[in-house]
């Protein structure tokens, strides 16, 4: 991860620990599963994962589609950049809210 992506992802986790409050956030391991995603969010009984990239087309390395596509089918996992942050965090909080407080609503594809 360049420089400028690390810093843009320590912004992104302070601004998650602020939307999210009381959430654990991870940061994953890719040398131990490649892959996978970069930050994985805990809030409550409900978790989401996000691949972190500085820019639309940044490159994508070998089984990150895999696991963004498989984890969002578990619960909720999504790219997220500059380019869509706004968008991604609203998805995120609607996943994270308890089912019983509101509607369940269906993972973004």
């Amino acid at each position: 991860m360049g420089s400028s992506e690390a810093a843009y992802q320590a912004r992104l986790i302070k601004r998650m620990q602020f939307r999210f409050p009381g959430c654990i956030i991870l940061k994953n391991d890719s040398s131990y599963l490649q892959g996978v995603p970069d930050l994985t969010i805990l809030h409550g009984a409900k978790w989401g994962t996000l691949e972190v990239k500085l820019e639309v087309n940044s490159p994508r390395q070998p089984n990150q589609d895999y696991y963004v596509a498989r984890m969002n089918e578990m619960g909720f996992s999504a790219y997220i950049g500059p380019f869509n942050e706004s968008e991604i965090l609203d998805a995120l909080e609607i996943a994270l809210r308890p089912c019983g407080e509101n509607p369940c609503v269906p993972q973004p594809k």
